[in-house]
């Protein structure tokens, strides 16, 4: 119930870059599925696989808009991303990468990544605006879109502070009935309701290897390689209390990535609200496993989620985006060597409005800032080299 909404999310989100809103959601559906089940069976793990909220961002901000790709180039970049992520899963370099890493770069990520997505619902709901004299600022509350947003967050956030079961998609619900007596819902999607595969093919393996051999599809590659790997090895470190079901658990994520980009869609990502199962109790591949088997009727609710305006999903980004910061406590601000690779992390992300972009400032500082004040020590052979990269995707970028 608490995840459901990345069905009404991710196609209105990845549609953005020219996608077909139906083949999309159709396309979010199968991977729900298929990336639960592979954690079910090949994992026996109770963390629940969707497409992630980041990386559906990075989809159509970064690989589209900023890199300039097609969507269909951008699903080739998934594939290899895919690739280079199952190879770090598959040998030794995921245990490896996590004893490497420090924990505070983890958490950061984490925050990081909440605060785009925070950022990312603002903009949607009309919160925030362009302004040319501050770049942003406050949107007209007035404005039926705007004003549709906050009465749906005044909804959503009593119903998730009081924890009452299916409370992101009540507050969906009721925000699209807000939005409705606002007059900015179009029902006109609702005069079909018949199951049709029509236009899938479309997305299907649609894969455009026409950038292959070009410096700007390769950054893209690495960029994407960097984000899935790293935020799905803090969120699982993160949740799984039984950490012996981590290189399984990552192995079948790295699996469900490529498998995304074969049916479609962003990449698949360990979800977030995974911690309410395991809070509720799940332990096994049981939790994972009936949530992909219920993700099937929604088949059936297709036209029913196209009438979802995005004002109705903003404050459901807005709180993801708060409970993803909340990983903040766990980053020592006291010791600054910790604390500023962090907080590049955490301001890069939404002011730069690419995920990519903050990763890399972050690891860069993080070698740095340790040698300067002779803590090198501190600083592992990994940290230099992922440093080194991620320099070589801001000199490549440039280029």
């Amino acid at each position: 119930m608490t995840v459901a909404y990345i069905i009404v999310v991710n196609g209105a989100i990845l549609s953005m870059a020219g996608m077909p809103y139906e083949a999309v959601t159709l396309a979010t559906l199968i991977v729900c599925f298929a990336g639960c089940m592979l954690m079910a069976l090949w994992a026996n793990s109770p963390l629940i696989i969707v497409p992630g909220m980041g990386d559906n961002a990075f989809f159509v901000f970064t690989l589209v808009l900023s890199f300039g790709l097609t969507w269909q180039q951008s699903l080739t970049a998934v594939l290899f991303a895919g690739i280079v992520f199952a190879l770090a899963a598959f040998t030794k370099g995921a245990v490896y990468l996590s004893r490497s890493i420090p924990q505070s770069m983890v958490h950061a990520m984490t925050a990081g990544i909440g605060l785009f997505i925070a950022f990312l619902g603002l903009k949607n709901g009309g919160l925030i605006v362009a302004s040319e004299g501050t770049f942003v600022t406050l949107g007209d509350f007035s404005n039926p879109h705007t004003l549709t947003t906050i009465l749906t967050l005044l909804i959503v956030l009593p119903l998730f502070l009081r924890n009452v079961k299916g409370n992101f998609l009540i507050g969906i619900l009721a925000g699209t009935l807000i939005g409705a007596l606002l007059g900015i819902v179009d029902f006109s999607s609702l005069r079909d309701f018949s199951i049709s595969f029509k236009g899938y093919d479309s997305i299907f393996a649609a894969y455009d290897f026409s950038e292959i051999v070009t410096v700007n599809f390769w950054t893209a590659v690495f960029s994407l390689s960097m984000v899935i790997i790293f935020q799905n090895m803090g969120a699982q470190l993160g949740m799984l209390s039984d950490k012996s079901k981590f290189q399984r658990s990552f192995q079948a994520n790295s699996v469900s990535v490529v498998a995304a980009s074969l049916f479609g869609c962003s990449p698949a990502t360990t979800a977030a609200e995974s911690a309410t199962g395991i809070a509720a109790g799940g332990r096994t591949g049981l939790t994972s496993f009936t949530a992909g088997l219920l993700f099937i009727p929604a088949l059936f609710l297709i036209p029913l989620f196209k009438v979802i305006p995005n004002e109705a999903i903003a404050p459901v980004l807005i709180i993801v985006g708060c409970l993803m910061v909340q990983s903040l406590k766990q980053v020592p601000f006291d010791d600054f060597t910790e604390a500023f690779p962090a907080y590049l992390m955490l301001a890069l992300m939404p002011l730069t409005f690419s995920i990519a972009n903050g990763l890399a400032f972050g690891f860069i500082a993080y070698p740095i800032v340790k040698l300067v004040t002779g803590k090198r020590k501190e600083v592992s052979g990994t940290m230099y080299v992922i440093a080194f990269f991620f320099l070589l995707y801001f000199l490549l970028g440039s280029i």
